[in-house]
């Protein structure tokens, strides 16, 4: 089979087209043939072992000291069943399904476990549109409505919201019932009231934390604040959430007061079946949609990592596989 692999750290140009052994599904696992997988910043942040915040020792203490565990990235896919090992009885062959796989999905043929994070996909979706949820998809809902705990008529100041978590931050902000105000560049204004974004400010003319607009959440999905800069739109409880993180956020939490006020909250989200039934049923019912940058051919792989690392995608960029 077709697949993308690294065999050591670096920028897009350490990654080859190579052809590896077709897996075979084990007991309970499914036999998926690829057709998109999404390229995403996890992809980017291992590919180049560019891990936040001084984390970089324990990233590669993780995923390979000296050079990479494993060899094929893709955290995301959509694609056909099309083997089955004993004891399967949630799946078919023929099914189309997408899903999370925690990588080895930038190839042809993937196997993962049926009590993973994988869905039928919705039967109006494309490959490539189905492929571009999981990551970002999972990743809101579950810092949204976990961790934030997100009711209605809040207010929520998303930051990177045209991005491959943000779109779809604010439209499950939105699902929920909280006022959005997000913030993007210029030219992703647009995309932002598109997505259902009450209020959009631009980054490049105003420092949205420095207005007197106050907030019972903000997300930062990009990285582009800080605790103490957040606290200043922050209400009396508001609660400051950073998608990445480093020693500096663990610190300031561990230091923060355990009597109430403004807080902090770290969190690395998972990826469980229910959650992505539940997008599932999103899209269904057409509260959530999604939102694809560019598809890039398998063999343009390296046009799809630089695209990622300039942290402009408008949503998710994606690889079509065939």
């Amino acid at each position: 089979m077709k697949s993308v692999s690294y065999k050591s750290y670096g920028a897009p140009d350490v990654l080859r087209l190579e052809l590896r052994p077709t897996p075979k599904p084990k007991a309970k696992e499914l036999q998926i043939r690829v057709h998109a997988s999404a390229v995403t910043t996890a992809d980017w942040r291992l590919r180049a072992s560019d891990f936040p915040g001084g984390l970089w020792i324990i990233g590669r203490l993780m995923f390979g000291l000296f050079r990479p565990r494993k060899p094929i990235l893709g955290m995301t896919f959509a694609g056909e069943v099309t083997e089955v090992g004993a004891g399967v009885t949630k799946f078919k062959v023929g099914q189309r399904v997408y899903g999370s796989s925690g990588g080895g999905a930038h190839a042809e043929y993937l196997t993962i476990a049926e009590d993973r994070a994988v869905a039928e996909m919705p039967e109006s979706l494309e490959y490539s549109d189905a492929a571009a949820v999981p990551f970002g998809g999972l990743c809101a809902l579950e810092f949204l409505r976990d961790v934030a705990d997100l009711k209605q008529g809040q207010r929520i100041l998303i930051i990177g919201a045209t991005g491959g978590v943000g779109a779809y931050a604010i439209q499950i902000a939105k699902a929920k019932g909280a006022h959005v105000t997000a913030v993007c560049g210029g030219t992703s204004e647009e995309l932002a009231q598109t997505l259902g974004a009450d209020a959009v400010v631009n980054y490049h003319d105003t420092d949205p934390l420095t207005g007197k607009d106050t907030y019972d959440v903000v997300f930062d999905c990009v990285g582009a604040s800080s605790f103490p800069k957040a606290r200043k739109v922050l209400k009396p409880t508001g609660l400051y959430i950073p998608l990445n993180f480093g020693i500096r956020e663990v610190w300031q939490l561990a230091m923060q007061s355990k009597t109430g006020g403004k807080r902090m909250k770290l969190h690395v989200n998972g990826d469980k079946p229910e959650n992505l039934q539940e997008l599932t049923t999103m899209m269904s019912e057409g509260t959530l949609k999604p939102v694809v940058d560019r598809v890039y051919d398998l063999i343009d792989v390296f046009e799809a990592h630089s695209r990622v690392q300039t942290r402009h995608a408008r949503g998710t960029v994606v690889l079509s596989l065939g």
